[in-house]
């Protein structure tokens, strides 16, 4: 009750699932994000497509059994994806199976105009994306129409992701092929799935911006999380040989050989800002 007065507990949603308190969409989650629209010089070349993997899974169990209502958090995949926009590439939207997209609306900023833009602008794809093993039975071949991976964060990265073979092999094929990978929050969870079937982690010894555990850990404090994570992803990747470069959510970003990572919702700008340029500076 205590919790409920102070708007410290979480949102029971109708299918038992639980989003984030009052408390924590004060403090986590804007009606308007920093978004720059810039004008780059546009890319006009032939490899102008990105391919954006998006979870499908909507909810994800907690420790203590309780249901967190995640998804892709909106700001992590249509911050960059504007950036990439006005860059001059073109985004195919896919699922593991399928699926529509799944978001976290409770962090939809609802006041960012250019965000609603694209989210309208792609919602039809969003609803009927393309399922990731016809993307490698039917595309891997035309490597050269594409540009890079993106893997939104979003707690929901997490849930499927990570054991997808298909994911996998399009990770690797983006390493073997020379194309960019772009990840930011949790969505570096997406590189586990590169481990499979006892295949060498392609991202040994890689500096990666990441969500950090530590702060995974405290938001159920404030109701943002029902309860504590079921796995670290931050730890993960430091036990497998990756570098972190930040232990804060923030606007950290990093670029190592051809993977481009963001720490935290707060870096979705930088990231795609990051993204644009760094494709942009490749692809001349």
């Amino acid at each position: 009750m205590l919790k409920k007065l102070f708007g410290l507990a979480p949102k029971l949603e109708s299918d038992g699932s639980f989003s984030p308190s009052k408390l924590a969409l004060k403090l986590a989650t804007a009606g308007k994000t920093d978004f720059e629209n810039i004008s780059y010089n546009k890319y006009q070349g032939k490899q102008s497509k990105i391919l954006v993997i998006f979870t499908e899974q909507k909810n994800m169990e907690m420790k203590n059994g309780k249901s967190f209502s995640t998804g892709n958090h909106p700001v992590e995949a249509l911050v960059p994806m504007l950036h990439l926009q006005n860059a001059g590439f073109e985004f195919e939207i896919a699922t593991p199976t399928g699926k529509p997209v799944v978001f976290e609306m409770w962090a939809f900023p609802e006041k960012d105009e250019q965000v609603k833009r694209i989210y309208n602008q792609y919602k039809a794809s969003f609803k009927q994306p393309k399922k990731l093993e016809a993307f490698v039975d039917d595309s891997l071949q035309n490597a050269d129409t594409y540009a890079a991976v993106f893997v939104p964060g979003g707690h929901g990265a997490m849930l499927g992701i990570p054991s997808d073979e298909n994911v996998g092999k399009i990770l690797r094929w983006a390493h073997e092929s020379d194309k960019y990978t772009i990840t930011l929050c949790h969505g570096p969870g997406s590189l586990l799935s590169t481990a499979l079937n006892d295949q060498p982690f392609l991202y040994q010894g890689y500096n990666m911006a990441v969500f950090p555990d530590s702060v995974d850990n405290m938001t159920p404090k404030i109701g943002y999380l029902p309860g504590l994570m079921p796995w670290g992803l931050s730890e993960k990747l430091k036990s497998l040989g990756v570098n972190l470069m930040n232990s804060k959510s923030d606007k950290t970003v990093c670029l190592d050989r051809k993977l481009i990572t963001g720490a935290s919702p707060l870096a979705a700008n930088e990231l795609g800002k990051l993204a644009a340029q760094t494709l942009l500076a490749a692809l001349k």
